[in-house]
């Protein structure tokens, strides 16, 4: 089968892979039926993921049938349409029983998938775990509807569940892209008072005036005035920092209220300073972390209810054999691009 892989530093190729085939009890394999580019591959692409394994087949984000399983899997069954978790997690030890499934503890726990083992861009994919890392789709949700479930999706609603927004807050989310638009979608769910969004790239500023014009949509030479003009408390009640650079982490705590929290989504390439000096008497709470992946049976059934909906973010779709142009208009982000289903 075609898979695209992470042959070396800078580089994917798309080359032939034998199938995969079950090594565990607890796995299962999954026919890919739509698959998604995700910024976290261009991570390792771009060298910010050391762990990430060379050979390995990259993709986190996508949906399928489960075509077997092993005899130690019980939640689903050959012929299942399921979400692909982000996150493998064997949901026993102390991380998963408390809900930190990203800080699993088993060798293949944590972002394990296209990164550390083969992923999902490519015709089929293994996943460990298969009871925690699949979930079945309602039968009224269609695969795009699906698609960001197990990743991008899971991580804007777990940022705004552990964010502690209430209906008196203002809202400030820095940064556009697609995770910052799963972020504000799942923002929406807990109805703020206010919601600002920060975002260069006017092409985006149009897609969120466009698509949420409830949302205040301003850019990053803005968002200062903004924020303290338009909130109760002189700053932003709630902040998540959804960009990733030096300049929009600034932005958040700078943006903050005092005693507010500051939730960091965004994976950074490089060390961030914390000027503790600058900020002292502010005592802000931060919050940062990968994902726990642990809600998408909630997401679910909030995409099957109409309470969310992420298909606008789908701007172009390409078959596998075609992904490196996808790629390509995706990094250098063309074309109105927001995110792009690859179809094995």
């Amino acid at each position: 089968m075609l898979a695209y892989t992470y042959t070396k530093p800078g580089t994917f190729a798309l080359i032939e892979k034998p199938k995969p085939a079950l090594l565990d009890a607890r796995d299962a394999i999954v026919r890919v039926t739509l698959a998604s580019i995700c910024t976290s591959d261009l991570h390792i692409k771009h060298g910010s993921v050391p762990r990430a394994v060379p050979g390995v087949t990259v993709g986190h984000e996508m949906v399928g049938v489960v075509e077997s399983v092993g005899s130690a899997v019980s939640s689903v069954r050959p012929g299942d349409r399921v979400t692909v978790n982000v996150e493998t997690f064997c949901g026993h030890c102390f991380f998963c029983e408390h809900g930190y499934v990203n800080n699993c503890t088993d060798p293949n726990g944590g972002w394990a998938l296209g990164c550390r083992i083969d992923g999902g861009q490519a015709a089929f994919v293994r996943v460990p775990f298969a009871d925690q890392g699949l979930n079945k789709i309602p039968d009224s949700v269609s695969d795009r509807q699906a698609l960001f479930v197990g990743d991008v999706l899971a991580t804007g609603f777990w940022a705004a569940r552990i964010s502690e927004i209430t209906p008196e807050d203002t809202v400030l989310i820095i940064g556009a892209g697609p995770t910052g638009l799963c972020t504000l979608l799942c923002t929406l769910l807990k109805r703020p008072k206010r919601v600002i969004v920060c975002e260069t790239d006017p092409l985006r500023l149009q897609f969120l005036r466009t698509h949420f014009p409830q949302v205040i949509a301003v850019s990053p030479q803005d968002v200062l005035t903004c924020v303290q003009d338009g909130s109760d408390h002189g700053g932003a009640d709630v902040v998540l920092e959804v960009a990733g650079t030096a300049e929009t982490f600034r932005l958040a705590w700078q943006c903050a209220r005092p005693n507010a929290v500051v939730t960091i989504v965004a994976l950074y390439d490089s060390p961030q300073l914390l000027p503790l000096p600058e900020m002292y008497g502010k005592n802000l709470t931060f919050k940062t972390g990968g994902v726990d992946g642990c809600d998408c049976v909630e997401i679910l059934s909030l995409i099957a209810q109409g309470n969310l909906d992420t298909t606008p973010l789908i701007t172009h779709t390409y078959p596998l054999r075609d992904i490196e142009a996808a790629y390509t208009l995706f990094e250098e982000k063309r074309d109105g691009v927001i995110k792009v289903a690859i179809e094995p």
